[in-house]
């Protein structure tokens, strides 16, 4: 299990929001826990010195391009970039130094997964470049993966045979517990144990982490198999939990391992 970093922007700034807020419309601007005066860069030269790989870059829409290109230049092949991505954008972000492109809506229209598209996309930059982002809300005591800014549920519950059969077409899997993200209020438990009972290929949890213990309580619950990213309550994002000891933590697993 490891550690991964994260970058989510905003407008082109550093941010951390309540995912649940993040509405189609700009109108509408999400909850914003915290916004930094580092700038992306900042934060991808620092995972870059820790030796955190496989973080992600996250665009909550427009006006992201030129801070992303700017933390994927700064730390090559070390950062992940999700948020619009296409078939049209996908290789430009791979040439500017992302190591994975992440998509979700893209490969679900009306609800529903579209596997001509996903096809497309493997063929476009390599099942071996690309993650899905199966994050989801709970709904009838099911996972459902959702989409459009984490708005829209689809009909595509997350289980053993959606995860066995979308791990074919990519290289990891990212998942936010969208009920909790960003909100510091604990992880979604039941969720880290479906993801490490059943994905084959490696995967990051991502939401509701609040104490430094949550490293040991998804390495526990995912079987050593769950990657955990911490977000809006890392001090380094205007939290609690010391991002110093989270990186420490990080490398002595690594060692055990």
């Amino acid at each position: 299990m490891k550690f991964r970093p994260c970058i989510d922007l905003r407008q082109g700034k550093v941010v951390q929001i309540i995912g649940g807020t993040l509405k189609n419309s700009d109108k509408e601007p999400p909850v914003t826990n915290f916004e930094s005066e580092k700038s992306p860069s900042q934060y991808a030269n620092m995972y870059q010195k820790d030796k955190l790989t496989g973080g992600h870059v996250i665009s909550l829409g427009p006006g992201n391009t030129e801070a992303v290109l700017s933390a994927l230049k700064t730390y090559p092949k070390g950062l992940q970039i999700g948020g619009g991505i296409t078939p049209s954008n996908a290789q430009t972000y791979l040439k500017a130094g992302a190591s994975h492109v992440i998509v979700t809506s893209y490969v679900f229209s009306d609800g529903k997964i579209d596997l001509r598209k996903l096809d497309t996309l493997v063929r476009c930059v390599g099942k071996e470049n690309l993650v899905l982002d199966l994050s989801c809300r709970q709904r009838d005591k099911e996972f459902w993966i959702v989409t459009d800014r984490w708005q829209k549920f689809t009909d595509v519950a997350l289980n053993k045979e959606t995860i066995t059969h979308l791990a074919s077409f990519c290289d990891e899997f990212l998942v936010h517990g969208v009920d909790v993200e960003g909100m510091m209020q604990g992880i979604q438990t039941d969720l880290v144990e479906l993801l490490g009972k059943y994905s084959p290929i490696p995967v990051t949890y991502a939401g509701g982490a609040n104490r430094f213990s949550d490293l040991e309580t998804v390495k526990a619950l995912g079987q050593n198999r769950v990657d955990l990213t911490i977000g809006s309550a890392l001090d380094i994002f205007g939290g609690s939990i010391s991002y110093r000891d989270v990186v420490r933590w990080h490398r002595k697993n690594l060692i055990k391992e």
